[in-house]
């Protein structure tokens, strides 16, 4: 029996923190074969972001049609995109299918990965065809353009109609997201925070274990709860880690003869 298929449309990181590393990682330890467009190239480390090339718009659209045309594709997460032509045409490309979009504006280092024209084209083309958006608390200030709490946030861009997670709020010991549905306030999902340096790549295997559980055809609240348990597990998994000198990368190894 096949296993179900996931894109990832994101960038490359070269610590293998977070990026296509982090998503073909998280794919395929959920069970989910994982398939990639590249959008840009990165130089980076736990620190920095040292450099970044871009893939050209056109070439991102031809990795899209090649994959689109020859696998069952049962849900698609985006990353980095880095440029408005990017995501401007991403969004034409993959409008009416499952799609996971993790809007990538800030590295975990600081580096500015979006600028405000790319901002503008996430909120004018990407939001509008999208399943579920998954920003940090800076990622939905910087699309709804305004202050606030993490739930008003959240029902403010579910009205330009995706679902939205706010994701990374934590009080103690416990983190909350926020989820809202278009036209509905947003809802708390409350689950254990991990008090970690390593965790580089947490938004990126989180947005990418919600895909690879709608892939397997789990309805979006079940695929929040479930991408969340795994995250968490995953960064428990790297907390005693001094891998690099910045913040280190969270775990993407499963455990040894079972799956994650």
């Amino acid at each position: 029996m096949n296993p179900p298929v996931a894109l990832s449309v994101a960038g490359t990181d070269s610590g293998g923190a977070a990026g296509l590393a982090a998503d073909l990682a998280t794919f395929a330890a959920l069970g989910v074969h994982g398939a990639c467009v590249v959008t840009a190239v990165t130089a980076q480390d736990t620190t920095a972001v040292r450099a970044i090339h871009a893939v050209p718009s056109a070439v991102v659209v031809e990795q899209v049609g090649a994959v689109l045309g020859d696998l069952p594709v049962a849900a698609v997460k985006t990353g980095m995109l880095g440029s408005a032509a990017t995501v401007r045409l991403v969004a034409e490309h993959l409008a009416g299918r499952p799609l996971v979009v993790d809007p990538v504006l800030v590295a975990t280092s600081g580096a500015v990965l979006g600028d405000e024209q790319v901002v503008r084209a996430y909120v004018e083309h990407m939001l509008p065809v999208a399943t579920v958006v998954t920003p940090n608390l800076d990622e939905a200030r910087a699309l709804a353009g305004r202050e606030g709490h993490p739930a008003e946030l959240a029902a403010v861009l579910a009205d330009r109609g995706p679902a939205v997670v706010v994701t990374g709020g934590g009080v103690a010991d416990v983190c909350t997201d926020w989820l809202a549905l278009p036209g509905a306030p947003a809802v708390p999902l409350r689950h254990d925070a991990v008090h970690t340096r390593n965790d580089h790549g947490t938004g990126c295997t989180y947005s990418a274990a919600l895909a690879a559980h709608l892939a397997h055809g789990h309805d979006l609240p079940t695929a929040c709860e479930q991408a969340a348990a795994y995250t968490t597990r995953q960064l428990h998994r790297s907390s005693t880690w001094t891998l690099g000198r910045g913040r280190g990368p969270i775990a993407h190894l499963a455990p040894a003869g079972g799956s994650a």
